[in-house]
């Protein structure tokens, strides 16, 4: 009887574990290398996410998302709010949001292909802290981004001024809806196949 209770006792402690863990989230860190490709991004509102999941099912690449230590209030991104957290980091060049967790090291992958939502015709700062620390030397890099309308703008080139290194390919736009598919042929334009 004491063995089962005992055995009871330490299931019951094992589920509380587990719902404790889950209830403050997955650690951020960085992926456990399975793949040659590896899928960054920055989603503030999901729509980035949706996108960069569909890249890396579709490449069977690994992915790592660049979480913000502050997460981002509906009113941060009040885009028509001068005052807002997001208008305020874009109009500060040197603006740079602290990252969550650990950055990967990058050094098992030779591609990185990197994901985040148009904020005024530029990156979100916190993708400029990301590449500033990771190193990109003798990396494929290409970019991805969700917007409601607005192109590339200059992220492309900030993000390769900041990284400082890093064989940069052509950048993209897509939907929040882009599909599997599209997202694979994308990527074999540039030559990158899983």
């Amino acid at each position: 009887m004491k063995k089962g209770i005992t055995i009871l006792f330490a299931m019951m402690l094992a589920v509380l574990c587990l719902a404790t863990a889950f209830a403050e989230g997955t650690p951020v860190g960085a992926p456990e290398p399975t793949s040659h490709i590896l899928v960054v991004y920055f989603s503030a509102t999901g729509t980035t996410k949706g996108v960069a999941e569909n890249l890396a099912e579709g490449l069977k690449a690994d992915l790592y998302e660049i979480v913000p230590e502050e997460p981002y209030t509906d009113a941060d991104l009040n885009y028509n709010d001068s005052k807002s957290r997001t208008s305020i980091e874009t109009d500060d060049p040197t603006c740079r949001p602290a990252i969550a967790g650990t950055i990967p090291d990058l050094k098992a992958w030779d591609t990185v292909l990197i994901g985040y939502p148009i904020w005024w015709g530029d990156v979100p700062r916190i993708v400029s802290n990301f590449v500033e620390q990771a190193d990109l030397t003798d990396k494929t890099v290409a970019v991805f981004f969700t917007s409601g309308g607005s192109g590339l703008g200059n992220s492309m080139k900030h993000l390769q001024e900041q990284a400082g290194a890093g064989n940069w390919l052509e950048g993209k736009r897509f939907s929040g809806s882009a599909k599997v598919e599209e997202l694979v042929k994308w990527a074999d334009s540039l030559g990158i196949k899983p």
